[in-house]
């Protein structure tokens, strides 16, 4: 194993779970997807994460999904990693998105736990060697139960970790023991997928984080982990207790994070559009709230 685990950072370190903009009809943004992209990148993220939770995955079609990935490669070229959203609850479509989006240029692929079924944990490994087995992309597992009804549990994804392709995790676990079970016996890059998460999995030797807060803030998140890096560790937690106001607003105030996000990007002029239904916009409340939580985060 590794002396510096976070040295292995297969997709980057501060990657941002990147909302899908639509036009104000509905339809895939692309125009908006190259802008916010290339805006994500010159603004601290060296990794992005297309189609996930944040980027309305269960609402997007497989074609968009792939325009998406080519649109956003075509924004950034070869500067930062790509990671497609590829998971869905049936194997075999997993399977197919998964290739699409290698096709479409992507560099690896985050897949989730199948839901609603709610398989054991034999079906869960079975699901993601299949996954893993069918493209040559490098595979982030995506363990969110809380979404998903189903854990990946720590002894399931430490099993995976002797597959080749399987090279990462984004964890929404919320089982910080669980995490550090398995930082403790495998080589996998554990990214944090919960924003509050982001430092205190980096100090016990997580790859870095996949973040939603960082559409708004990427320059905010990277800076909490260049402290940790350059030593500062105390610089590094009071970077992180800055930023947890508007995490709390964009992620524990009751909305999604997909809702949030585009409606802070909508009041920061960058593109976003709508969500998609069965999601709604958040009122304007709950957005001038977190237009003022924003604001006191980069004027602190």
């Amino acid at each position: 194993m590794t002396t510096t685990r976070t040295s292995a950072r297969p997709f980057g370190r501060t990657l941002c779970a990147m909302i899908t903009p639509f036009t104000e009809e509905g339809a895939l943004d692309l125009d908006g997807a190259r802008k916010l992209a290339a805006w994500l990148v010159a603004e601290g993220c060296d990794g992005l994460v297309l189609s996930s939770t944040t980027g309305e995955a269960p609402t997007t079609t497989g074609a968009e999904k792939a325009e998406l990935i080519a649109a956003v490669r075509e924004a950034v070229g070869d500067r930062v990693p790509l990671v497609a959203g590829v998971g869905t609850a049936d194997t075999r479509h997993t399977v197919e998105l998964a290739r699409a989006a290698q096709k479409a240029g992507a560099d690896g692929v985050l897949v989730v736990t199948p839901y609603y079924s709610r398989p054991p944990q034999e079906a869960v490994e079975a699901h993601f060697r299949a996954v893993a087995d069918a493209s040559g992309l490098p595979v982030m597992l995506y363990d969110i139960p809380g979404r998903t009804g189903t854990r990946i549990e720590p002894e399931t994804i430490i099993r995976l970790a002797a597959h080749p392709r399987i090279v990462a995790v984004k964890d929404c676990s919320y089982d910080f023991l669980g995490t550090q079970k398995v930082l403790a016996h495998t080589d996998l890059a554990y990214y944090a997928g919960c924003d509050e998460h982001v430092l205190a999995l980096y100090a016990v030797g997580a790859a870095g984080c996949v973040s939603t807060v960082a559409n708004a803030a990427p320059g905010r998140i990277a800076a909490i982990l260049d402290a940790f890096d350059a030593g500062e560790t105390g610089r590094a937690t009071e970077l992180q207790l800055r930023a947890t106001p508007l995490t709390e607003a964009m992620m524990g105030a009751g909305l999604p994070g997909t809702v949030t996000a585009k409606a802070l990007l909508t009041r920061l002029g960058l593109p976003a559009g709508p969500v998609r239904a069965p999601l709604l916009p958040a009122g304007r409340e709950a957005t001038d709230a977190l237009l003022a939580r924003y604001e006191q985060l980069v004027a602190a």
